[in-house]
């Protein structure tokens, strides 16, 4: 039995007479300390399915499952992170991890507490940040204070929404090593969602593509077998990532020129009439 499961899950949204289907009958089957991403459009329904393995939203069919268990509302068991790092500008470095700790192990003691907080600060490199609010810190310094917050609560699965998507480019070839270095040293089980195939492949144990919506499902998986560590500097001339990364983006271009033929096209019709003639006289 896997750890994470999508069991034939589907969900729509609008009024029954007129509901779109965003997700159809989607299979997902992620195992413990595994590394998954998920890949696909814009438009898709990739935060919708962030948000079902987040118990934020209920499915319409079908279950989701952790351990076996359903998921039927959000926990700090399931962590998330945020394209838009979903700070509390008012609180600091500091204050920000503090909040959440505080809710999710109320019995920890004061002295301990701050240790451990120092700890996750430390882990993603925020050290002298400690007292700083999020508007005097980078875009990266505060997507790296949001991960230090959701480790923090020791989910048992790491849920990230294209939390990179916002940063320029060395910003993020940073962080994502800091996420794989994080992983590595603190195995969690992640489900990374993304529309950058250069990063799933960089990045994760297993590449599951997304196809387009409406009623988008999971399709055909790529296993990523490239050995870890994996040096970026020299990723591009490995033989295997180039072989991975065209596969990949072939399949996604297919994806998308299937969905488009199937497509009808709607066509509508305005009404006839003028405009007024402001010049007439009344």
């Amino acid at each position: 039995m896997a750890f994470l499961e999508l069991d034939n899950v589907s969900v729509g949204f609008g009024p029954l007479s007129n509901r779109t289907e965003v997700l159809k009958d989607v299979n997902l089957s992620v195992e413990e300390n595994e590394f998954v991403a998920v890949i696909g459009f814009s438009g898709a329904g990739k935060s919708t399915l962030i948000a079902l393995l987040a118990g934020l939203l209920p499915p319409d069919s079908g279950e989701v499952r952790l351990g076996g268990q359903v998921v039927a509302e959000p926990g700090p068991h399931l962590g998330i992170m945020f394209q838009n790092y979903s700070l509390l500008p008012w609180l600091s470095v500091y204050g920000n991890i503090e909040l959440a700790v505080r809710q999710v192990f109320p019995q920890m003691k004061k002295a301990e507490i701050k240790a451990y907080i120092q700890h996750y600060i430390d882990m993603v490199s925020l050290t002298d940040a400690e007292w700083k609010k999020p508007h005097e810190l980078s875009g990266g310094m505060r997507q790296r204070l949001s991960l230090a917050r959701t480790l923090a609560m020791k989910p048992q699965v790491l849920l990230l929404d294209e939390p990179l998507s916002a940063l320029d480019a060395l910003t993020r070839a940073v962080l994502q090593d800091e996420i794989i270095r994080i992983w590595e040293e603190d195995r969690r089980t992640v489900v990374m969602i993304t529309n950058d195939v250069d990063e799933a492949a960089i990045m994760a144990d297993r590449i599951v593509p997304l196809t387009p919506g409406p009623e988008a499902r999971l399709a055909t998986e790529f296993p990523v077998t490239l050995p870890r560590p994996r040096a970026r500097a020299t990723l591009n001339f490995n033989p295997a990532f180039k072989k991975l990364r065209n596969e990949v983006t072939r399949y996604m271009i297919g994806l998308n020129e299937e969905s488009r033929s199937l497509r009808v096209e709607t066509r509508l019709t305005l009404p006839d009439i003028e405009p007024i003639d402001l010049t007439r006289a009344g």
